[in-house]
């Protein structure tokens, strides 16, 4: 009896995920304690490393629930505490509301975005062009608008493509409603090189668009949240803020286009995927029976979902309220005035971000990690303590190398602290200390589209249920950024230089 029920446990310890993966699992959390009472910032990096492993198993288990043992375990042997966890939680509580409420939000507006989108994807015949506005359009969006927002948008768009054809492919009648994305074995062998070929088409579109919402992130102080952290410490407003990064953003902006176009034009690192003429044709159809079939009711929801993106706009250029509290107002207006009043279909809504602010409260345990560990300090100190004229290029390759790994966010933090305290002790000038926060900023904002793990809208992508039905993996996204990853950076790096 004990046999079996030891069998059984580890049948269901981490589900149908293969058994290396769940004896890697087990390793990592044998192996952490003995390195912790060797070497506590060795343990930490181990930590990390262990944690991006699990991020990059994402599509054979969600991160969840291995990366939130290896948290459990963290604050357990006293890597960090729960007290870190909860402050740091506290601390990005923004984010959270924003997740929880924003999301849902955009959801009840996927009919309007999936009928913009569908004219714009079948207006313009060419992938060069269609890749650079999603580009533009998302870094646009990403400089008034939050980057995990714009993400947010192109998953519903993206979710709503695929299933318009898998539905036809399967030979399914394609609902607005259903949410149960039909088994690959279900779609005959006619279809399936189409699918994958859209797929592969959808994948590099969204990527295009990530990217996107890293370059216009960058350029205002509300594109990220350590935007504004950096803005605040140097008393800069919206258009002191934009000024002062221009000389670096807009080159990246510009060169940001330039790779769009090239790896298209070249089918660089897997680019190059163009729309199936029958997949087109099947959208074709679909937007001209939606056209027809569209009802009075239909276009009144289409009127109500556009003046709510219009107050969603407003509200974040202007910043009427935190950003998820804007959110669950467009929850309110989307479904008041759309007839949604059953908690069931509401209930829908928020499926597909609450598992993935799940996952970010465990992030926050991994970053109490590498705080109470102080794992990036000795590069700070050896940072501060180089020649004057080279220090902003290291800040930008410090920042960028950390934020690869690490939050963004948490590394910009830490970084302009330390600059700050610097400032004020009198050890640099008011102007050097702008050329280093201009560092920071870009260091962490550019660099970091190497991995999903610097950027929380590139881990949203990720964890979303899109990853999944596009077979965007980890390493997917890590090949499919790389182009981007070495011309920005360079790009950048050598505007903060000669800046």
């Amino acid at each position: 009896m004990a046999n079996s029920i030891t069998a059984e446990l580890w049948d269901n310890f981490l589900g149908n995920s293969p058994g290396w993966y769940k004896k890697a699992i087990v390793g990592f959390l044998i192996l952490n304690p003995i390195v912790f009472q060797i070497n506590h910032g060795l343990a930490g990096w181990l930590l990390v490393g262990e944690f991006i492993f699990t991020l990059a198993m994402a599509l054979r288990c969600y991160p969840l629930q291995p990366g939130g043992l290896l948290a459990v375990e963290a604050v357990v042997i006293g890597m960090t505490s729960a007290h870190t966890v909860y402050e740091e939680t506290v601390t990005n509580f923004p984010v959270i509301l924003l997740l929880i409420f924003m999301v849902a939000g955009i959801y009840f507006l996927r009919e309007l975005l999936l009928f913009i989108f569908t004219k714009l994807v079948l207006g313009l015949k060419g992938k060069k062009p269609l890749s650079l506005v999603f580009l533009v359009v998302a870094a646009v969006l990403s400089a008034f608008l939050d980057a995990l927002t714009v993400t947010a948008v192109v998953i519903t768009v993206a979710l709503g493509f695929h299933a318009v054809y898998h539905k036809v492919a399967s030979g399914k009648h394609f609902h607005s409603d259903d949410h149960d994305h039909t088994a690959d074995h279900d779609v005959g062998d006619n279809h399936r090189a189409d699918l994958d070929q859209f797929r592969a088409f959808l994948r590099q579109l969204v990527m295009h668009a990530a990217v996107g919402t890293a370059l216009g992130g960058v350029a205002t102080q509300v594109g990220e949240p350590q935007n504004l952290l950096i803005a605040k410490k140097l008393d800069w407003n919206f258009i002191e803020f934009y000024l002062a990064v221009a000389y670096v953003s807009i080159p990246v902006l510009i060169a940001g286009m330039f790779v769009c176009w090239g790896v298209e034009h070249f089918r660089i690192a897997g680019y190059g995927a163009t729309l199936p003429s029958n997949v087109r044709r099947v959208l074709e159809e679909y937007d001209a029976e939606e056209t027809r079939k569209r009802t009075p009711s239909d276009v009144a929801v289409l009127w109500v979902q556009g003046a709510t993106v219009l107050f969603l706009v407003i509200g974040l250029a202007l910043h009427l309220a935190e950003v998820g509290l804007i959110g669950l107002t467009v929850i309110v207006l989307a479904t008041a005035f759309t007839g949604v009043i059953q908690e069931s279909r509401i209930g829908h809504a928020f499926e597909e971000a609450l598992p993935f602010t799940a996952l970010l409260v465990v992030f926050f345990a991994i970053v109490g990690v590498i705080h109470d560990q102080h794992l990036f300090e000795p590069v700070i100190e050896w940072v501060l303590h180089q020649p004057i004229d080279s220090q902003a290029p290291l800040f930008f390759i410090a920042n960028g190398v950390l934020s690869m790994v690490s939050d963004n966010v948490f590394v910009a933090t830490v970084y302009i602290s330390e600059v700050e305290a610097a400032f004020k002790a009198g050890e640099i000038s008011r102007e050097h200390y702008e050329t280093l926060a201009v560092a920071i900023n870009t260091g962490t904002n550019i660099p970091s589209v190497a991995t999903p793990n610097g950027q929380a809208a590139f881990l949203f992508l990720l964890t979303s249920a899109l990853a999944p039905l596009l077979r965007l993996s980890y390493m997917k996204m890590v090949q499919l950024a790389l182009p981007y990853t070495i011309v920005l950076s360079i790009v950048a790096l050598i505007a903060v230089i000669l800046g």
